[in-house]
């Protein structure tokens, strides 16, 4: 229970994530069926096609959580800092948030930079989860 309390704003956002993966793959097939995308068939790259966007957006967070889940149990299994742990993982989701907002606005710039910023934050994460172990 210790651990729950101690960590639990990172429990929560590993709970929140897999709820925004799921929306995002939802928003992605509603786009397709709107579209008329026959499933199976590869999505053509093009940025000014919602469909490709949401698609995308949906591939990038699923990319990048498996690290953040990955950083998150080994951070708090080795008693690694809990404000840290904490911050960065809010840190993680709220730009992962926001990069699904650019991405389906199209707005490439900040999509970029809260993509950037994600990183740092799992970055953050691993050398949290290092400074841990030493």
């Amino acid at each position: 229970m210790e651990l729950i309390t101690t960590y639990h704003f990172t429990i929560y956002i590993m709970g929140i994530m897999g709820f925004l993966l799921l929306v995002q793959l939802i928003i992605a097939d509603l786009a397709g069926i709107k579209s008329g995308h026959q499933a199976g068939y590869p999505i053509p790259p093009d940025r000014n096609n919602f469909l490709f966007r949401a698609a995308r957006a949906h591939a990038n967070t699923n990319e990048s959580i498996s690290a953040f889940i990955l950083f998150a149990v080994a951070g708090m299994l080795s008693s690694a800092n809990p404000f840290w742990l904490n911050a960065l993982s809010i840190s993680y989701f709220l730009c992962r948030i926001a990069h699904m907002l650019f991405y389906y606005g199209n707005q490439k710039a900040l999509r970029s930079t809260v993509f950037g910023i994600s990183l740092v934050a799992l970055l953050g994460m691993f050398i949290t989860m290092l400074t841990a172990w030493f």
